[in-house]
């Protein structure tokens, strides 16, 4: 009895199916039974799918971008937080500050302005303030301190925060009640505030805003893309509809792992798992639906059509879903909490867009019957062969297929794929990271403006300035040697200036506190950097410095007994980027073993995964390349933000490997009746043409998160759309095939299916 076919009419088995379905034999008992329960049930599932997400939408709160608040999700052990720590410790308050409120009149401050200022932050210090602040240390440029290049136009205010107390986004608004309560007067000229705290809460404000926008022009991409491949209206609307499920779900589910999980939401992740989710479900909706009107052409009835389909792709969907799971997952190999805020709900959201895709899919394609395809219609009656056959795209055309079946044009082809990808890859050896808060921001957002008058009237360190914290019996009473260290330091590469001991003329005895610990066995220095605190270029110095200031401890005349710590933004820069260099083994090893065993478990072979996952790997390489090669060779960016290339690269990996599973699984199932060279020839250009259209909808929702104006989405999203483009017009479309035809038979070692396919084995029994 057959499972009916959209019209209230039983269909014929589809092992019995003629127009040229396929031969029996094919598909095993329990992919049938599945595919036959999922249209029978198919009103019971759409109705259990929708009471999930109602339950879940009263029982667990949406989730909360928590990634203005980097507290959480910064390694704790970090030598800059030891430092910062020990310096509180013996001073009894920090002196690095990462919000600072910027005045500058460009004509000049008066004398009388400048005091007003300077008072209300001693006036904060005298009192007690509004929680979270704790604290406030004004700096002039009246003196040139710190490597001024004006004179009586800016006064730096910095405010010490409770970082405990409040979100960045509460300490940005804490610094804002600050200007409202003392800093009103016309005179005071104030320009904004700046620092690294109120840039991360401006990252995450501005991700949040473009939100809808993203959301709504990835609808309108994937519309118009689907639309015009399938020709047909429902088809966006079902991929959209399972989507919306599965985003729904998943956004409620966040919210409980990352309570469990005990780490904050960045604020990067809400657009990237739009992306991801939509890009992701469209995919599995485009394998579907493009294999089902495979089988109406091919003569197949609609609900014959509808189980073959199912029956077909859904452990192909679910091999390749759970490869991308796993392959997100990898990150929670790292041991930067940053990354591992990224891992689990990035696994979660393709889990339960795998589950959607398998479940509510299917279930809604049954529901919604062959109007699905409306106007489309293939010209076929029951039990005959299509009259006429729609010609469409294909990427690339059979006959090109044929071609690359031919040894010589393989390996002619193969070589020119591989020299083209290795040399996109070249620039990747020119990389450079960094955190770029403030740099990041678009040049008119108030803190971008706020950090470059603060740069123009004193240095562009200024804003995050680094402490230097040494210690040593004593060592404040030989303020000569402390003397020529500082302008030592401010002598070397990179560095504005340094504000410490040697202005004993210009410093209170107050201010002297501020350097000198009264216990006599600490003193303090801040160094201000002549580039950006979070870029590459201020990373670069401050590590080129703390190398050599043991050397220049000991000239100065402080001996080597002296101990040298560092603390400030850059420092803390420097040590995240450093553990992001060492998490990359991690990450890359659990990466690559993950993916290889889920194509080795699916193909049941060792040599077609090696070179499987040495092509995404390649692409990844080329696309990364050409991504520097765009950021900071053609738009003179001096660095790409620090989780950009890992981010990309465990997302292309995996959903290379999706693509892999996809192509390779279906010239498998072929090659189990016929020679392997026929079986590429009859199943590349059909599963080829379905990757293209999905991985162009994937590269176009990746892509749209560039219409978040910030520096890493721009960068992540560009380096996702090149190189799901690479992967699915060169790698799956060029590279693949001709490695099949190269490797041969000995692809499917240690089986092999593939040497007694080749031998005439009937079907079905290889």
């Amino acid at each position: 009895m057959g499972v009916p076919d959209g019209t209230g009419r039983p269909a014929t088995s589809s092992a019995t199916s003629p127009g040229g379905a396929r031969p029996p034999g094919t598909l095993t008992g329990r992919r049938l039974a599945y595919a036959r329960w999922t249209v029978r049930a198919r009103w019971w599932i759409v109705a259990s799918w929708a009471l999930l997400l109602g339950v879940l939408s009263l029982v667990a709160p949406r989730l909360e971008p928590g990634g203005d608040d980097l507290s959480r999700l910064i390694p704790q052990d970090l030598p800059a937080i030891q430092a910062e720590l020990r310096s509180v410790e013996l001073f009894g308050f920090p002196l690095s500050s990462r919000t600072v409120v910027v005045q500058r009149d460009p004509e000049g401050m008066s004398v009388f302005a400048q005091a007003e200022s300077v008072l209300d932050a001693i006036a904060v210090n005298q009192t007690t303030p509004t929680p979270p602040l704790l604290g406030a240390l004004p700096v002039t440029n009246a003196l040139p301190l710190a490597g001024a290049a004006e004179r009586d136009t800016t006064v730096l205010t910095y405010l010490f925060m409770d970082p405990g107390a409040e979100t960045f986004a509460g300490q940005l608004r804490s610094a804002r009640a600050y200007i409202a309560e003392n800093l009103d007067r016309p005179e005071d000229a104030v320009v904004g505030v700046a620092g690294s705290v109120p840039a991360r809460a401006e990252q995450a404000r501005i991700a949040g805003d473009a939100l809808p926008r993203l959301e709504l022009l990835t609808v309108l991409a994937i519309v118009v893309l689907v639309s015009l491949n399938f020709r047909a209206v429902l088809v966006p609307a079902l991929a959209l509809g399972a989507s919306a499920v599965a985003f729904g779900l998943t956004v409620h589910l966040s919210h409980v792992l990352s309570t469990i999980v005990g780490i904050g939401a960045p604020a990067e992740l809400e657009p990237l798992m739009v992306a991801l989710l939509l890009g992701v479900v469209t995919d599995y909706t485009v394998f579907y639906v493009s294999s089902l009107r495979s089988s109406l052409e091919r003569g197949t009835p609609w609900g014959d059509a509808v189980v073959d389909s199912v029956a077909r792709y859904t452990p192909i969907i679910v091999a390749a879903g759970v490869t991308v799971a796993a392959g997100t997952a990898a990150l929670l190999a790292a041991q930067s909490t940053f990354y591992r805020a990224f891992g689990p709900a990035m696994a979660l959201a393709v889990l339960v867009g795998l589950v959607v895709s398998v479940t509510l899919l299917p279930a809604l394609v049954a529901c919604i019957g062959p109007r699905l395809l409306w106007p489309y219609r293939p010209a076929v009656r029951s039990g005959t062969a299509p009259t006429r056959r729609r010609r469409r795209l294909a990427i690339p055309r059979p006959d090109v297929v044929a071609h690359l079946t031919r040894r010589p044009v393989a390996a002619a082809v193969l070589a020119g794929c591989v020299a083209v990808l290795g040399l996109a890859s070249v620039p990747l050896t020119n990389i450079a990271l960094g955190l770029g808060f403030t740099s990041s921001l678009p040049a008119d957002n108030p803190v971008s403006r706020a950090s470059q008058a603060g740069a123009a009237a004193f240095a562009p360190g200024i804003t995050a300035p680094t402490t230097l914290l040494l210690e040593a019996d004593d060592v404040t009473a030989d303020r000569d040697a402390l003397a020529r260290l500082q302008a030592m330091v401010e002598r070397q590469p990179g560095v504005a200036g340094v504000v410490g001991p040697a202005q004993r003329p210009g410093l209170t005895d107050a201010e002297l506190g501020v350097v000198l610990a009264r216990g006599g066995d600490a003193a303090r220095m801040l160094v201000v950097l002549e580039n950006e605190p979070l870029d590459a270029a201020a990373i670069r110095d401050l590590a080129a410095l703390t190398e050599r200031l043991p050397e220049l401890a000991a000239d100065s005349g402080l001996g080597e007994d002296v101990r040298i710590s560092v603390a400030g933004d850059t420092a803390l820069a420097q040590g995240v980027i450093g553990s992001t260099g060492h998490d990359l083994l991690r990450i890359g090893v659990v990466a690559v073993v993950v993916n290889l065993l889920v194509l080795v478990v699916f193909l049941r072979a060792l040599v077609a995964p090696l070179y499987l996952l040495a092509s995404s790997v390649l692409a990844l390489t080329a696309s990364l390349g050409v991504t520097v090669w765009v950021f900071m060779g053609v738009l003179g960016r001096e660095s790409l933000t620090f989780y950009v290339p890992f981010a990309a690269a465990v997302l292309l990996v995996a959903l290379g490997s999706d693509y892999n599973i996809f192509g390779v699984g279906h010239v498998w199932d072929e090659a189990r009746r016929r020679p392997l060279r026929d079986a590429i020839r009859t199943a590349m250009p059909e599963s080829t043409r379905a990757i293209t259209t999905a991985g162009v909808v994937l590269a176009v929702s990746f892509g749209m998160l560039g219409t978040i104006p910030l520096g890493p989405f721009q960068e992540l999203a560009f380096a996702m759309f090149v190189g799901i483009l690479i992967d699915v017009l060169v790698v799956r479309s060029l590279l693949v095939p001709c490695l099949l035809t190269l490797v041969g038979p000995a692809s499917a070692w240690p089986s092999h299916r593939l040497h007694r396919s080749d031998a005439g084995v009937p079907p079905g029994t290889a």
